[in-house]
């Protein structure tokens, strides 16, 4: 990727000011508790916590200013010049210990017990930052003050999650700011007043039962235990605290897990770039996945008496009736000969690979290197095709960089954003809670979607437009902006080439036009439309409900031509963002987990890039771009006398028998496999239709990098050992290679994940050169591209030129393209599958969760109610969904953002997998398929 200048580094002005007789240095509007700590100096804090709004209210920060009768707050006043403050004077320490001792005294003297890790001053003590304070103050509490401790309500444990002891609370509001000021999900408010003042939730419901969508945020701003995870009642010492990136969605959110006897305790959001120690729920509470026990902990080799079948939702520790165990080495030379064996006889199409998206960037660089160099052959592929494949197509074929320009929190630099065919809130909600911010400062959102979304109560406009009209409603907006002379004329002339022909295709594309066809009014059109156009900076950010479609690259198109037309791109706040899904989808493509691509990509039909990693790797390498996800699968159900019917298949750390489309026919297509290898660290359905089965360690058993939505290359680093004798992907790949032939040597820690590092490197040098692993040890995340060391990286992209031949982005007229299957008589709705809150894709590590199954455990459809009543039925119900391909049992919930002739399933059930309906129809250009559209019908269950 080319890239534009370094920003220039803003320095802050200063001021001069005395702290304890000492003269210093304060930034402009800086605290006095701020500047102290940055100089050294502790003053005691409770009500005050990094990231939330000051609030003076517990008075244990007070301090003495000259000239001032009254102690004043250090948390919420700032420095002026020349201020003599005394930090430390008798007043004012008096004045806090009286403050502690007054808390302290209202304390319950036994109950939950407060991690001593959460202390942010490093004392023991039993109810954290209160007690740790005091005990460094040597505040000790009268028994005539005990005597006078007021009754509170029981402990409420009604949430899966956390636990509600009011006991110990101080009233310092943390948990209120945190909820309605960084989530902003206003949960939690305050009521009463006076001695009977507390903390409630909703209208003073118990937690279980209020609108809570537990991502913890109050937990980890809590400072004595009055709201803790119910993992840590009465916990002890901790063993230890590592530092790590969250493995669940794309924002890549920093984090730290505390660990006790090799188990992970709980977790604490970190001050991440692209989290600033926000969690989801999922990040918070999500890990328990790694202890259960359907973990695989040795090698597996199919019984010779059970053959295959379609049976995938087996009891997961039932394996031994499918399966034997087996050493690592009988099991290595089996699944390492069979391959070779196979590329030998049936020649290097015969074989093909699925690397993950969970993984990390040098498993899925090691991965693709193994298939190209190992197998043969360029099939190679991951859960990008069934996510964004599209975008990535687009977006290359339009600006030469299918990553995004600008990061989620530039939201603070936007006047506008428009959020299409993407439920943030559900799906990336720590982006969301960005997005939640700046709407509050006076930005403007504007959401789009067949459905309606949990961002639509933040929105300044809702366009929910008919499922299948993307190209409809983006294109009348264009059409607007050329028609009203809002296009900017200086910028498409200086760097867009092609405009007069899509001037030209949006003609047909007016508002009043495609009103009808979209659903959306044609004024509606117009008005978001002038209001993107004028904006001093918009952004577009989307999601799958733009990609998963048969024209899901033409979506993308017309997204780009949109901002390209309105000139809001290459600047601070605006630009294009595709939200990537998986953790490391970004890194991974970025890697070469693609088949048409080697890393950086770099096509591999490019003569000069084939020819460099020939020499490179030392290998030939096929020329011809490899087959898809569900090309590969479609090739494994070939005929015999197909050339390049695929026989064998390396499959790690995905679940295509759960998130292909039409999954009876992906299921038949892995069964028909003469070999199948899966790696992976549960039983998935997948792994049911495996020859062997490679126990492999969960993304807090490794240490590895990623790389999120925002392109931040973060490192993820080891938090506990696996169970039994489950080994790390790295080395799995490593064993399988030298099984192929190949002469790999990384050594060193962690399975050699530095030297290998340190190799993906060098193939990706014009967009990560100047991250070295020493330098993402010391700074743990990096915004790329990053061309040396002392280069920061830049969040903002294309500001000068875009990374193609001629440096100017081009412009691909549109057309409207339909969906391949419309609903009829037979099969009357609209389904619609995608993911929810507290599950991740395919089910495997959330549905071991016992929160988050707790909080959604059943698989359900929702409609609204006038299909409800159109159906004769009632939320809760049981009904058969069925389509064309296949049929499921799920219950009916009520959801009225839902349209009407729609039903939406997430797919993260096995029970009732949601791709059992959907089709495998592709967008041609992407590859990738329509899940966002087929036809269904609803019966009640016989």
């Amino acid at each position: 990727m080319k890239v534009s200048a370094k920003p220039a580094e803003v320095k802050l002005p200063t001021l001069a000011f005395k702290l304890d007789q000492q003269t210093l240095q304060a930034f402009e509007g800086e605290t006095i508790l701020k500047a102290a700590q940055r100089h050294g100096v502790d003053i005691p804090h409770l009500c005050h916590k990094d990231g939330l709004r000051a609030d003076g209210n517990c008075r244990a920060c007070v301090v003495e200013i000259k000239g001032e009768r009254t102690l004043a707050p250090s948390c919420c006043r700032t420095v002026t010049a020349g201020m003599e403050v005394q930090a430390n004077s008798e007043r004012a320490v008096k004045s806090r210990k009286m403050v502690l001792e007054l808390l302290l005294s209202d304390m319950p003297a036994v109950g939950h017990k407060w991690n001593d890790a959460n202390a942010s001053t490093g004392s023991v003590g039993q109810h954290g930052e209160l007690s740790a304070w005091a005990s460094r103050m040597g505040v000790t509490v009268r028994p005539e003050l005990q005597a006078l401790r007021r009754a509170q309500p029981a402990t409420d444990l009604s949430h899966p999650a956390m636990a509600v002891n009011l006991d110990a609370c101080i009233q310092c509001t943390r948990c209120v700011r945190a909820c309605r000021e960084v989530q902003v999900n206003d949960v939690i408010g305050y009521a009463h007043r006076g001695a009977q003042s507390q903390i409630v939730f909703d209208l003073n419901d118990a937690m279980g039962d209020s609108s809570c969508v537990a991502c913890g945020e109050c937990v980890q701003a809590c400072p004595t235990g009055a709201l803790m995870p119910k993992t840590q009642m009465g916990s002890q010492a901790l063993d230890k605290t590592v530092d790590s990136v969250c493995p669940f969605c794309g924002v890549g959110c920093l984090l730290t897990y505390k660990v006790k006897n090799n188990k992970i305790i709980s977790v604490d959001g970190r001050d991440g770039p692209a989290n600033q120690s926000r969690l989801c729920v999922k990040g918070r509470f999500g890990f328990d996945y790694v202890h259960h026990p359907h973990r695989l902990t040795t090698p597996l080799i199919r019984r010779a008496d059970v053959p295959k079948d379609m049976a995938v939702t087996r009891d997961p520790a039932d394996w031994a009736s499918v399966f034997r165990e087996a050493t690592w080495d009988e099991a290595l030379d089996l699944a390492g000969a069979t391959l070779k064996g196979l590329r030998d006889t049936h020649g290097r199409k015969a074989l093909a690979g699925f690397g993950s998206a969970k993984g990390s960037n040098e498993e899925a660089y090691l991965f693709q290197k193994l298939v190209r160099t190992g197998f043969g052959s360029n099939n190679v592929d991951h859960c990008t095709r069934l996510c964004h494949a599209s975008s990535v197509a687009a977006l290359l074929e339009g600006i030469g960089s299918g990553a995004v320009s600008n990061q989620v929190n530039d939201v603070d630099h936007a006047e506008l954003i428009l959020v299409i065919g993407s439920n943030t809130a559900g799906n990336h909600p720590v982006a969301a809670t960005w997005m939640k911010n700046a709407a509050k400062r006076g930005l403007k959102i504007v959401t789009a979607d067949p459905r309606g979304t949990d961002l639509d109560k933040h929105a300044w406009r809702k366009l929910q437009f008919k499922a299948d009209t993307d190209v409809a409603l983006i294109n009348a907006m264009i059409h607007t902006i050329i028609e009203e002379g809002l296009a900017d004329a200086a910028f498409i002339s200086a760097r867009v080439s092609n405009f007069e022909a899509l001037r030209d295709s949006v003609r047909a594309f007016s508002p009043q036009a495609m009103a009808p066809v979209c659903g959306v009014p044609a004024a509606a059109i117009r008005e978001v439309a002038r209001a993107y156009a004028r904006a001093k900076a918009a952004m577009i950010f989307w999601g799958m409900g733009v990609s998963q479609h048969v024209h899901g690259t033409d979506n993308v198109r017309s997204l780009m031509a949109l901002c390209l037309v309105a000139g809001q791109i290459g600047k601070p706040g605006s630009g294009l963002h595709p939200l990537r899904g998986q953790n490391n989808v970004q890194g991974a493509s970025d890697a070469g987990l693609i088949p048409m691509m080697f890393p950086n990509y770099q096509r591999v039909d490019d003569s000069a890039a084939h020819q460099w990693f020939e020499d490179f790797w030392g290998m030939t390498l096929d020329d011809q771009p490899g087959y898809t996800v569900v090309e590969i699968m479609h090739k494994a159900l070939a005929p015999e006398s197909d050339p390049h019917k695929v026989r064998g298949m390396y499959i790690m750390g995905e679940n295509p028998a759960m998130s292909d489309p039409d999954l009876n026919q992906a299921r038949r297509a892995l069964a028909s496999l003469s070999h199948l290898v899966v790696q992976d660290i549960f039983m998935t359905e997948t792994a049911w239709l495996a020859d062997v089965v490679l126990p492999a360690g969960a993304w807090p058993e490794k240490t590895g990098t990623v790389s999120n939505t925002d392109r931040m290359l973060q490192l993820g680093r080891q938090a506990i050992d696996p169970p039994g004798d489950a080994r790390p992907d790295l080395w799995i790949i490593q064993q399988i290679a030298h099984r192929m032939g190949l002469t790999w040597n990384y050594p060193g820690e962690n399975c050699g994940v530095a030297l290998v590092y340190e190799e993906m490197r060098q193939t990706m040098h014009t967009a990560i050169g100047g991250i070295s692993w020493e330098r993402l040890q010391r700074e743990g995340s990096v915004t790329y591209p990053c061309l040396n060391a002392d280069d920061p990286g830049l969040a903002t992209v294309f500001t000068d030129h875009f990374p193609t031949p001629d440096g100017r982005a081009h412009l691909v007229p549109t057309t409207l393209t339909l969906a391949a299957e419309k609903p009829d008589a037979a099969y009357p709705l609209v389904l619609i599958t995608g993911r929810q809150l507290e599950h991740w894709h395919t089910g495997s590590m959330t549905r071991r969760s016992a929160v988050l199954d707790a909080l959604e455990p059943v698989a359900t459809a929702s409609v609204n109610a006038g299909e409800l009543a159109r159906l004769g039925l009632t939320a809760g119900a049981m009904v058969t969904l069925r389509s064309r391909r296949g049929t499921l049992d799920v219950q009916l919930r009520r959801d009225d953002g839902t349209p009407d002739g729609t039903v939406f399933m997430p797919f993260a059930y096995r029970e009732a997998a949601a791709n059992l309906l959907t089709h495998a129809a592709l967008d041609p250009f992407a590859k990738i398929p329509e899940f966002k559209y087929c036809a269904v019908c609803i019966t009640p269950v016989s």
